[in-house]
């Protein structure tokens, strides 16, 4: 009996309390549990501020470019306004350099004009009339401008003669005839056909 007693205290005294044991289990777990709690929210925060950061850098990036958008727009507006005043000015005095060079021409043809009033020598005349043509002519042929030689009986080109008629001609069929109007070319651009009477 004593025996039995004896295992039975012993039994008791090395076995915990319930209580003891529960205590000790629940704090242990409440203690791993806050430290969990702690790490999960620093790391929400630490999320939150990252978006917080690339929210605002992506709104600086898209303001930048849009500075750039607007910039690039206004340089592109201000060259086309320019072209287009460019290309007007050019249209309206593409012609002056040649024009200014005529006017030596009209000139000459206001004297002879009123030279003509008190000279009664024909030969006179046309000298001047004679000079003042030549001279044009090599104005013409300074800026670029050449007639086209058309002489009777050359073969009719549709590339450089319009045929204003037709008229019946065995010798010259298919050929000049005669040339009604000079045409010109402007650097080897023609400018105005030869107008010619071709032969059938």
């Amino acid at each position: 009996m004593e025996t039995n007693q004896a295992a039975a205290e012993e039994t008791a005294a090395n076995t915990p309390e319930s209580g003891g044991v529960d205590s000790s289990t629940q704090e242990d777990s409440q203690a791993n549990a806050e430290p969990g709690n702690g790490q999960e929210e620093g790391k929400e925060n630490e999320v939150h501020g990252k978006d917080d950061t690339s929210s605002e850098s992506d709104s600086a990036e898209q303001t930048d470019w849009q500075e750039r958008y607007l910039r690039l727009y206004a340089e592109f507006d201000n060259f086309r306004k320019r072209t287009m005043r460019e290309r007007v000015d050019l249209i309206r005095n593409a012609s002056r350099d040649s024009l200014d060079k005529m006017l030596p021409i009209l000139d000459d043809f206001a004297r002879a004009e009123m030279a003509s009033k008190d000279v009664a020598d024909a030969d006179a005349l046309k000298e001047g009339q004679a000079l003042i043509y030549a001279k044009f002519k090599q104005i013409m042929e300074a800026q670029g401008v050449q007639e086209i030689e058309v002489n009777p009986g050359d073969t009719f080109d549709v590339d450089l003669h319009e045929a204003i008629t037709r008229i019946p001609s065995p010798e010259h069929q298919g050929k000049v005839v005669d040339a009604v109007e000079a045409g010109y070319k402007l650097n080897d651009t023609v400018i105005r056909y030869a107008k010619v009477v071709v032969g059938e």
